[in-house]
């Protein structure tokens, strides 16, 4: 994609399974609402597994889809729910499904899911992800009605997320929220932009949880960079492209693309594949095995920000 060609330039390589993954999504078209995908590395079934939750809204459907691969192989294993709006669908349920000869159970609760903008819930809901007796992947703030409904242990080793992409629609003002440490607690994330004017640049801004971390002045000519900022006393890189939003062709409106990644930026020489080196597997298989431990605090926010008029 041009949009990443820029970034590997910059020696930045987004050649992993799950970066390819979630890069090679086909662009929202313009009734396309949002889009909110998570990978996240769970120890189920006997491996450390990549196990994808994409949440998605447009003006017909609203749902969450969860994808659990194989261990060996492409073959991946799919649960779809539908999160509607009729209030003639009850929106709690439980399915299940087998991952490599082993049952796995998903139970959610979304009936007073709350929102704000995206397609994920903020608030008052779980998805709760079951494997051998224990809820080994655990979505949302309702963890003890969670408990209670599928009567399931606590993991011996809590879920790991890795990557999260989203697309964001708006006029100038992009809102996304991330966690950059093992704190738990999420910064609030936004990104602005002003067209050029008379006597006026395009300019544009990135402020986490209230303070503006980075301006760009006169972006026609820097619509492509990195900086390194410091979030609760983190260094986090992060590294934009906004050419499209400047120069898309025939006003297709194409997506600024923006990565949050924690870590200071490398020397040059040795920076080579590792700005996103926390969304993929050492190996690249996409498994671990137990005796492997998952990785420490690695994670990345890839944010794609779609100008609408």
């Amino acid at each position: 994609m041009a949009l990443y060609r820029s970034f590997r330039e910059q020696g930045v390589s987004s050649r992993s399974p799950i970066v390819d993954r979630i890069t090679e999504e086909p662009v929202p078209s313009k009734s396309t609402q949002s889009t909110v995908t998570s990978i996240y590395q769970v120890n189920m079934v006997g491996y450390w597994r990549n196990v994808t939750i994409l949440w998605t809204k447009n003006y017909m459907n609203h749902s969450l889809h969860l994808t659990v691969d194989a261990l060996r192989g492409e073959i991946q294993y799919n649960c779809k729910i539908d999160v509607k709006p009729w209030h003639f669908w009850i929106k709690k349920g439980y399915k299940s499904f087998i991952v490599d000869g082993h049952q796995v159970e998903v139970y959610w609760d979304l009936r007073s899911a709350k929102f704000s903008g995206s397609p994920e819930p903020y608030s008052d809901y779980y998805v709760a992800v079951v494997s051998d007796e224990e809820i080994v992947l655990l979505l949302g703030d309702y963890k003890k009605k969670a408990y209670k409904r599928t009567k399931a242990n606590t993991p011996l080793t809590d879920a790991v997320l890795m990557t999260k992409k989203e697309n964001v629609f708006a006029k100038k003002s992009f809102l996304t929220k991330a966690c950059f440490d093992e704190s738990g607690r999420e910064s609030d994330i936004v990104v602005e932009s002003s067209s050029s004017g008379q006597n006026k640049d395009p300019e544009m801004w990135v402020s986490i949880d209230g303070i503006v971390t980075i301006h760009v002045r006169s972006l026609q000519w820097k619509f492509r960079g990195n900086q390194t900022v410091i979030v609760n006393k983190q260094p986090v890189q992060v590294l934009w492209d906004v050419h499209d939003w400047l120069f898309s062709e025939n006003g297709s409106g194409g997506a600024g693309l923006f990565i949050f990644k924690p870590g200071p930026l490398e020397p040059d020489s040795e920076r080579e594949g590792s700005a996103l080196s926390g969304c993929e597997s050492d190996d690249g298989s996409g498994f671990y095995s137990t005796k492997s431990q998952a990785t420490n605090f690695d994670f990345c926010l890839i944010l794609s920000a779609y100008k609408t008029e």
